[in-house]
């Protein structure tokens, strides 16, 4: 099984941590994307993404500094630890211990617009590029093109070497779209949460978001492996509802 996440806009990189890290494995081609950043101003840069004066700014900086990095250093650290947001606070990557991490570096993949795909432990450095941002690059008018099959290539060299043919889908639509068809005999099992409001359930995105990390985390505390099994997730007051459910979307409701 591989555990498919969105990264976060959030980065920390004070939290302490021992582990022994790892290296993204397309560095080469995130190096041609900083390439190609490195030639946009701070004007174009807030233009392209729709980025406020300070924070095109701060990521202009960010491109001009950047080096592929392979180990620890003060602003290259585990993409486990620096990723911060809604569902990295769902996640609660601080409460794994070494087995849990073992764990996640085999099954848990998070999608990445610079660095395509990244394990827990692969070191990135600060940076801010979305999988929809449409930067034209040599091979196309977008990151969708940029990345064209690599990613989905990986992920299903790394489940063959998982033995395995189930994929769960705790990534958005921006980033999820990257991996492209799959073959017929993938399973991708894509969870909805959804909460109580106003007389009814609905999919509100901060809970959503927060529920992903949540299905995450208790995935990889109870090393689960089987699709049938997601069903028995009821943590911070979800529960599964087979009314509500299809096999490819499972739902899960709060009240």
């Amino acid at each position: 099984m591989l555990i498919l996440l969105s990264p976060a806009k959030t980065l920390d990189y004070t939290k302490d941590f021992d582990v022994k890290p790892t290296a993204p494995a397309f560095l080469a081609d995130s190096s041609k994307l900083i390439k190609e950043l490195k030639t946009k101003e701070p004007k174009d840069i807030a233009s392209l993404m729709g980025l406020s004066d300070n924070l095109a700014a701060l990521n202009f900086d960010r491109y001009q500094s950047w080096k592929a990095s392979k180990s620890i250093s003060s602003d290259s650290q585990p993409a486990l630890y620096v990723f911060q947001g809604d569902v990295y606070q769902g996640l609660k990557a601080e409460t794994f211990d070494k087995k849990d991490i073992a764990f996640a570096q085999k099954h848990l993949r998070i999608l990445s617009g610079l660095y395509g795909e990244i394990r827990p432990l692969d070191v990135i450095k600060p940076y801010r590029l979305e999988m929809g941002t449409k930067l034209p690059t040599s091979k196309g008018k977008n990151l969708y093109e940029f990345w064209g099959s690599k990613i989905k290539d990986n992920l299903l060299k790394e489940l063959k070497a998982n033995k395995s043919e189930l994929i769960v889908n705790l990534a958005s639509k921006e980033y999820f779209t990257v991996v492209g068809a799959l073959p017929e005999n993938i399973e991708v099992v894509a969870p909805v949460f959804k909460d109580f409001k106003n007389g009814e359930y609905k999919l509100i995105s901060f809970y959503a978001k927060k529920a992903r990390g949540y299905m995450s985390h208790w995935i990889i505390k109870n090393k689960v492996t089987s699709a049938k099994d997601l069903v028995n997730f009821k943590e911070e007051g979800y529960k599964y509802s087979k009314k509500d459910s299809t096999p490819e979307e499972p739902v899960f409701l709060r009240k």
